[in-house]
């Protein structure tokens, strides 16, 4: 959104950053206020239109949940402050996600008395969960993976899979039927 708000009017990004100089007045206690309309003078009404493009570009452009956080905003640079925080927590959590589910993938093994189909199911919800955060193994790590938290006792008889040039998920797939059919 950046650099679609520069190439429509850089003035308006500086806006959006450095924030509006909205029309105020000082009361006679010092208070600051915003100036009344009747009272704009030609810089005036300049400074609130521009800011009134740049909320407009920025409503535009987002999506119903975003305009519920700002539509309360005064200015262009309010609105855009709190996407970004909002934004910044948003990737903040998705970091953590991403973290917590290698650390699953990366420890990950078979617990004791489960089946092969209940290990691989858990297997595939991390990777699925990883893949929706843009976090994605190769077939052949994955392989690898599911391969090594195997049994001990299972060993001898995955090693000639795990052993092929050209290890893919047929030969995975191939491996586990025979396991949870137990045809090894």
């Amino acid at each position: 959104m950046t650099i679609f708000i520069q190439s429509l009017d850089f003035n308006l990004w500086d806006l959006i950053v450095d924030g509006p100089n909205l029309p105020t007045i000082t009361l006679e206690n010092g208070e600051v206020v915003s100036k009344p309309r009747n009272l704009y003078d030609d810089n005036d009404s300049k400074q609130v239109q521009i800011n009134a493009k740049a909320k407009h570009i920025i409503i535009c452009a987002i999506n119903s949940n975003d305009f519920n956080r700002i539509s309360s905003c005064i200015s262009a640079k309010e609105m855009w402050d709190r996407l970004e925080v909002t934004y910044e927590r948003t990737n903040q959590v998705k970091e953590a996600k991403v973290s917590m589910l290698v650390h699953e993938y990366e420890m990950f093994t078979m617990n004791e008395n489960e089946d092969i189909k209940s290990t691989f199911s858990r297997f595939t919800n991390i990777i699925n969960a990883l893949q929706a955060l843009d976090k994605i193994y190769s077939n052949s790590e994955m392989i690898r993976k599911i391969l090594r938290c195997l049994p001990r006792s299972w060993m001898p008889k995955v090693t000639a899979i795990e052993e092929a040039k050209n290890l893919n998920v047929l030969a995975l797939e191939d491996l586990l039927g025979s396991l949870m059919t137990h045809e090894l």
